[in-house]
């Protein structure tokens, strides 16, 4: 039974669907979906076009929103919308060092979640298709890892969508693993040069920082082991509008001088695992490099393999002379499996995921070539999360496919710049502007 509530402005509606695990084997075992329907309180009896909306990741639940907060106002003005929980995320079916023994041991464990892919995420959004809008195709709104989807649900069931908008996720239809971040260590370190430049100060800040944690043992209040790859991935803040100034918050108070020495304060070390933590969102780190599995060559931790080739990112070498220390950013790390209280049970599982040399295309560039749908896509210029030239190869592979490439926003335009992103989009797909 769906139960329906209201906040300011907006009439929700919590609604649960039963899915096939795996759609090859639908009479087979099942998992639950949630979602959360919103309709504007001034339309909930009117007859509205379907916005489906597939968020970043993967492995994070859709925006849990209070009222008509950001991108959501404008879109409900023209649509209902249904805000998906991924399959493993959000309150569907989860899949986390607590639930996932309940498949077995890791080896059972990774064959379960090579299911949590786009493909199979298509799959789900088609299977529940028909009960929400009564069969007619709905439009997708895909935020990064939800473009991907997009993609995949172009190439996989282009009868389902009336129109695809995509935000900072068109895909590298192509490329491995180890393309992408070979692509991305040199935007990561663009983002940590700007950085500098505007914080200057923030040089000796992470230099210190840096050195104590190479010369102690640091332990953050929740069991995180805190070692200097763990703060330098705190620089996944640089690929948002307001993580430079965030970041920069977070080290001007890091140390604090104690009777024992200079240590690190309480007040940042609550705040490092509360960024650090993936007890939230699991699955972002199990299947981060999966989502660009393509075919037999294994993913095999791309991104630690490919940091080696870029020194520059060693702060124990940095440290020996006087140039900054470099942080990093979208990158998951086998270490990451054995700092993390809530992912250090799951290291063999992830081992045996980056193993795995049995991908499936997730993307049909014959059919992205034959597309007839609108698709429009926001591209954000040096985006620190998605490579720009695989975002616009790819978007030039899509038959009409239009851009709207901007460096006025960074990768999280559609949540910073709402509602104008989200306006702008819809006009082009509506040949408006």
């Amino acid at each position: 039974m769906s139960l329906s509530y209201r906040q300011p402005g907006v009439i929700l509606t919590d609604r649960r669907f039963t899915v096939p695990l795996d759609h090859a084997a639908p009479d087979g075992e099942t998992i639950e979906l949630y979602a959360r329907e919103a309709v504007a309180s001034d339309k909930a009896g009117q007859e509205l076009p379907w916005l489906l909306y597939l968020q970043g990741g993967p492995g994070f639940g859709a925006n849990r929103f209070v009222g008509r907060q950001a991108w959501l106002d404008r879109a409900l003005r023209d649509y209902r919308v249904l805000l998906l929980d991924q399959r493993g995320t959000g309150s569907s079916t989860p899949a986390t060092r607590q639930t996932l023994p309940l498949r077995g041991g890791p080896a059972e464990q990774a064959d379960y979640l090579t299911r949590f892919r786009a493909d199979s995420i298509v799959r789900d959004c088609e299977a529940i298709r028909a009960e929400v809008t009564g069969g007619a195709p709905w439009t997708v709104l895909g935020q990064s890892f939800g473009g991907f989807c997009a993609v995949s649900y172009l190439s996989l069931a282009p009868e389902g969508l009336d129109t695809a908008v995509i935000t900072g996720g068109l895909p590298s239809l192509h490329a491995h693993a180890d393309d992408v971040y070979r692509s991305a260590y040199p935007r990561i370190e663009r983002k940590v040069t700007a950085h500098y430049a505007r914080y200057p100060q923030d040089v000796e800040r992470a230099r210190r920082i840096a050195d104590h944690l190479l010369t102690h043992d640091v332990v953050l209040p929740n069991g995180y082991r805190f070692t200097v790859e763990a703060f330098q991935s705190l620089g996944l803040m640089l690929g948002t509008s307001d993580g430079s100034h965030r970041l920069h918050h977070l080290l001007e108070d890091a140390l604090v001088r104690t009777p024992g020495g200079l240590d690190l304060s309480d007040a940042f070390q609550e705040q490092a695992q509360s960024l650090l933590s993936y007890a939230g969102h699991p699955l972002y780190a199990l299947v981060h490099e999966a989502i660009y599995g393509q075919d037999a060559r294994p993913t095999a931790w791309a991104a630690e393999r490919v940091r080696a080739e870029y020194p520059q990112f060693d702060a124990a070498k940095a440290l020996t002379g006087d140039g900054p220390v470099i942080f990093t950013g979208e990158t998951i790390h086998p270490w990451m499996f054995e700092a993390d209280p809530a992912l250090r049970p799951l290291r063999e599982t992830a081992d045996l995921l980056a193993a795995r040399t049995d991908w499936q295309s997730l993307y049909d560039p014959a059919r992205l070539a034959a597309n007839e749908v609108p698709v429009v896509a926001a591209v954000y210029h040096d985006d620190m999360y998605v490579d720009t030239a695989h975002s616009l190869e790819t978007a030039r592979a899509i038959r009409g496919l239009r851009t709207w490439v901007t460096d006025e926003f960074e990768h999280d335009g559609l949540r910073a710049g709402a509602p104008r992103v989200l306006d702008r989009l819809l006009a082009m797909a509506r040949d408006e502007v």
